[in-house]
């Protein structure tokens, strides 16, 4: 589904970002990329949702190559931002997901059935600045959604939440994941979802330090400047999270 080739990215007049990372992830996988502050996260991201041209190296995504296929793989990626206030466009729920579509009954519908899964549907004419923070994620991720996208990028998705809103977004990455959607969710933080995830990739200073399946690489990772879950025992494995998150 997505293969990245000596993947590399520098902004202008600055020292390269990202350098020689290749890495490859299966339709429908959920991924973790993890990594301290600084690390390269939000590039990288960036990079596969073709907001970003290479400047080394390549990537395919569904079969498209970038360079060269950048709005194909626009057409078929969704990145959900950290910050959402810098993702809201819309001065209510209903505006900020019909913005940019055509108003019609199939697609108010579709946003309104959208709207209902994320427990948004009674905020419908609200205002968005008087959403909660949780909320304001839950809008963001329900009007990517809304594209219906093959890849799904999330950054930091459960920073700033509390516990309820956490077991929440949990179950989103459940259920997009049980309907085959394909998810890299960034995080220098493991805890909330290690258990969750098919694959975990270690971004250290711009380069792929670590990946592969949880149980191979958590043990490495504390020298790569990311704590280990405490969820993470070496002689048990990863214990669950929530057993009604599954």
């Amino acid at each position: 589904m997505i293969a990245l080739t000596r993947l590399g990215y520098a902004y202008p007049g600055d020292d390269p970002v990202l350098a020689n990372v290749s890495l490859e992830v299966e339709r429908g996988d959920l991924v973790g990329l993890v990594g301290a502050n600084g690390s390269g996260k939000s590039t990288l991201m960036a990079l596969v949702a073709g907001l970003y041209t290479p400047t080394e190296g390549s990537l395919t995504v569904d079969g498209f190559d970038h360079p060269g296929r950048g709005e194909s793989v626009r057409a078929i990626c969704r990145l959900v931002m950290q910050d959402a206030d810098l993702q809201i466009l819309g001065a209510t729920v209903e505006e900020d997901l019909l913005l940019g579509r055509k108003r019609s009954d199939e697609t108010v519908h579709r946003a309104r059935k959208l709207a209902g899964r994320f427990n948004l549907l009674e905020a419908w004419e609200r205002p968005v600045h008087t959403l909660s923070w949780g909320m304001k994620r839950k809008l963001c991720l329900a009007a990517a959604l809304l594209d219906e996208p093959k890849v799904l990028l999330l950054d930091e998705p459960f920073s700033g939440l509390d516990y309820p809103a956490m077991r929440e977004m949990r179950r989103l990455l459940a259920e997009n994941r049980e309907g085959g959607l394909t998810q890299i969710v960034s995080s220098h933080d493991l805890e909330c979802f290690v258990d969750m995830v098919d694959q975990l990739a270690v971004l250290d200073s711009g380069r792929l330090a670590l990946a592969g399946p949880p149980h191979s690489v958590i043990g490495d990772m504390r020298a790569h400047g990311v704590r280990p879950p405490c969820s993470w025992n070496a002689g048990q494995g990863i214990m669950p999270w929530e057993d009604d998150a599954q």
